[in-house]
Parts: structure tokens; C-alpha cells; sequence
């Protein structure tokens, strides 16, 4: 992006520098988000091939940033995250417990160049605890918090729902919303602070509702046994003729009726007294065959304009041509690559899609000339295309949000 690019653009956190250490997962999609919001978001790569070993041109969560590589193993490159540290409001890190701090980067080091610094620290265990050491991946975070084991049927094993629930919501979502909070406090006071965002903390405050309920004798803790996980059958998928699925979710009685009046089972018995968990399972096999008898697109159709809460589970292709998101402009394109907007919209400062990824090194003599730090123009260049099998062996060896340089 360049420079009069760059102040074109609109956004809540217009004119905050954020300095990211470069890492995999939950860090750089933070990071991402604020950058989407207008904040002027730099990557510091490392030197040589990206980690990840896929094309940094298609690595969306990069986009609106801008990117230097620098050496943090050797002096001068700790020396001149520690200067970028001292324009910044905002620093984000990824790494192992105390791996900032062994390269010269850690809150101290960062903290005594820039008092109002927001640190912001991402790892899946939480810098301190038994298991804070440890490599981890979003799906072993989320089976340690209990939130896996309401995944998946009651018969079967758990569920892994990508990498969006811990990564991402658990992880990232955190971390943003910590260091916007912690930015408020150091605006107002100067005091900047450190931002501890353990992917196990933010998944498990996520299922605050589930614990209550749980207290409250109102929630089995087992899978498919509960209202909202899968073992109420008006509140699950159902497979179609054609292979595809439909989501229900008919929960209050009034979008009940209209469901089972557009199905075609209203007048059904298995389909009366449906708060009896005895009947559930007549119920589930009455909703399955009558679905079983049209295509996705044939049952869209019967509901679509109901109150039923009936939608086709659509595919990440297929998503972006739905017409709802299509007229909300929910996804874009640019550069030819169609991809989410951003998001949450703002009336007085609209954010969009303006730039592609950042290019590992690319940015170095505009971010010098920006900041004030002529030295990070000497920065080393792009780094040099992925090397498939250094990526074979990375992905296979790379703990996500327990990144270690060293």
C-alpha cells in the first residue's frame, strides 16, 4: 500500500501504529482486524522463506499491513523492533512464554523505550500454568476447555470445527478486544500495559452460558443431548436427496409451527409434544425422511421468506454468491480474490478492502520514512519464494499461537 494510499483511508483506529511480530494463527488475524479498522498495522518478518511456506500474496490475514524483515536473533534487528516499539501504541506477539524477553523484545525491554505501550501477547496455554511451556493446536485448547465435548454426535467422536472457534474466536477476537480496552486506558492515562490473551481463557469465558445452565440443571454435559448442540431435532441439519444439507433452527414454538406446516409434518404425532426428549428420536427420523425427499436448492425454495429459520448449509464457494451476503457486500473481491470484508461496519468511519497482503520486506523504506526511523530502510528485502518441502516439514513440526523462533 502506499503511503498516500494508506492516509486515504478511513476507520476507527486511523493514525495508530501497531508494530506485529510475525507469527502464525490467532496473532496475525488480531492484527489483521486493526488493520482492517483503519490502524497502520506494521509486520516485522523474518529473514528468509515464510514460515507457513504458503504464497504470502494469498495470505489474507496480512492484508493492509505493511511489512520489514529484521533478524531478531541479532542486535541490531532487537534494536530496531525495540525503536519501532517506541512510536508505537500497540505491539502484538505470539510467541512462547519468555521468547520475546530472551530476544531483547519482551514487555520490559519494550516498556522502558514506550511506558504507554499496549503489549499484547497471544499463546494458547497462557503465559504461565503447567501447560504454558507446551506446543499446542487450536483443537487440543479446545478439548482441554470442554468445549470439544459437546461436538459431535452422541455415538461418535467430537467434532473439529476448523480452526474459527479457538483460533479465532477464543484467540483473536480476544486479543483484539483486550488491547482496544487497554488502549483506552493508556489514552487516558499513559499507562500502557501487558495483554495476556490465552486462546483456553477466551474459549472458556465463551461457554459462560452453557456453565450456567449447566449450574442450573438445565444443560446435560454430554453431546447431543441439549437444545442448542445438536440432539434437538428442530435444531440440527438434515441431509437432502441431492447430498446437501439444511440447517434448522425453529426454537420458539411459533417459527416451530411454521416449520413443520412448510415440511409438510404438522399434522404428524411425532411431530406434537416435541418438548419430551422421549419422542426425539421419532421426531428426528420423521424430519430426515421427509428432507430426504427434495434437493437443497428444492427445500430452499419451500422456505425461503418464512419464519421457519430453515437455510441451506452452503460451502465457503458457494457462500460469497448467497444473495443476502451478496447484497450486504458481506464478502468483496480485490485483486481478483474474493474474501470476507470487513467487519463490524462504522457510520462515520467506513472501513473496505483496500489493500492485498503485505509482501515479507516489501514495506521497509516507507515505514522508515513514516516513523522516523531511517534505519529500518536498510532492512533486508522480500523474502525469496516458499520452499515446499521446508513448508512439509514446518507444518508438521509448528505449534499454532506457541511460536518460537529460537
Amino acid at each position: 500500500m502506499t503511503t498516500a494510499a494508506r492516509r486515504a483511508r478511513r476507520g476507527p483506529l486511523a493514525g495508530t501504529r501497531v508494530v506485529e511480530l510475525a507469527g502464525l494463527g490467532p496473532a496475525p488475524f488480531a492484527a489483521m482486524l486493526l488493520a482492517d479498522l483503519g490502524a497502520d498495522v506494521v509486520r516485522v518478518d523474518r529473514p528468509g522463506p515464510p514460515g507457513f511456506g504458503a504464497d504470502p500474496a494469498l495470505d489474507l490475514t496480512n492484508r493492509h499491513k505493511r511489512s520489514l524483515t529484521l533478524d531478531l536473533k541479532s542486535p541490531d534487528g532487537a534494536e530496531h523492533a525495540r525503536e519501532m516499539a517506541a512510536r508505537a501504541e500497540v505491539l502484538i506477539e505470539g510467541f512462547r512464554p519468555g521468547v520475546a524477553e530472551r530476544l531483547g523484545v519482551g514487555p520490559d525491554d519494550c516498556h522502558a523505550r514506550n511506558p504507554r505501550l499496549v503489549y499484547g501477547r497471544m499463546t494458547g496455554w497462557g503465559q504461565e500454568g503447567p501447560l504454558a511451556d507446551r506446543a499446542g493446536h487450536d483443537l487440543g485448547y479446545l478439548a482441554r476447555t470442554g468445549a470439544l465435548g459437546m461436538t459431535g454426535p452422541a455415538d461418535g467422536p467430537p467434532v473439529a470445527p476448523a480452526n474459527l472457534l479457538g483460533d479465532y474466536a477464543g484467540g483473536s477476537l480476544y486479543l483484539a478486544v483486550g488491547v482496544l480496552a487497554a488502549l483506552l486506558h493508556a489514552r487516558a492515562t499513559g499507562e500502557g500495559q501487558v495483554v495476556d490473551a490465552a486462546i483456553v481463557d477466551g474459549v472458556a469465558h465463551l461457554g459462560t452460558l452453557l456453565h450456567g445452565l449447566l449450574a442450573a440443571g438445565a444443560w446435560r454435559d454430554r453431546p447431543a443431548a441439549n437444545l442448542l448442540d445438536g440432539g434437538c431435532p428442530w435444531y440440527a441439519c438434515y441431509a437432502t436427496s441431492d447430498g446437501g444439507h439444511m440447517a434448522v433452527g425453529a426454537l420458539e414454538p411459533r417459527f416451530y409451527a411454521e416449520f413443520t406446516r412448510l415440511l409438510g409434518i404438522e399434522g404428524e404425532e411425532a411431530a406434537k409434544d416435541r418438548d419430551d426428549p422421549a419422542r426425539w428420536p421419532a421426531l428426528r427420523a420423521l424430519i430426515a425422511a421427509r428432507f430426504a425427499t427434495g434437493t437443497r436448492a428444492e427445500w430452499t425454495e419451500v422456505f425461503a421468506g418464512s419464519d421457519a429459520c430453515v437455510e441451506p448449509v452452503l460451502s465457503l464457494r458457494e457462500a460469497h454468491r448467497d444473495p443476502h451476503l451478496t447484497a450486504r457486500g458481506t464478502f468483496t473481491e480485490h485483486a481478483g480474490t474474493v474474501q470476507p470484508a470487513p467487519a463490524p461496519r462504522f457510520s462515520a468511519t467506513p472501513t473496505a478492502v483496500t489493500a492485498g497482503p503485505a509482501v515479507p520486506g516489501a514495506d521497509a523504506a516507507s515505514v522508515a520514512a513514516d516513523w522516523g526511523l531511517p534505519g529500518l530502510a536498510a532492512a533486508p528485502p522480500a523474502a525469496p519464494p516458499p520452499d515446499p518441502a521446508h513448508h512439509h516439514r514446518r507444518h508438521h513440526h509448528h505449534p499454532r499461537s506457541a511460536e518460537d523462533p529460537g
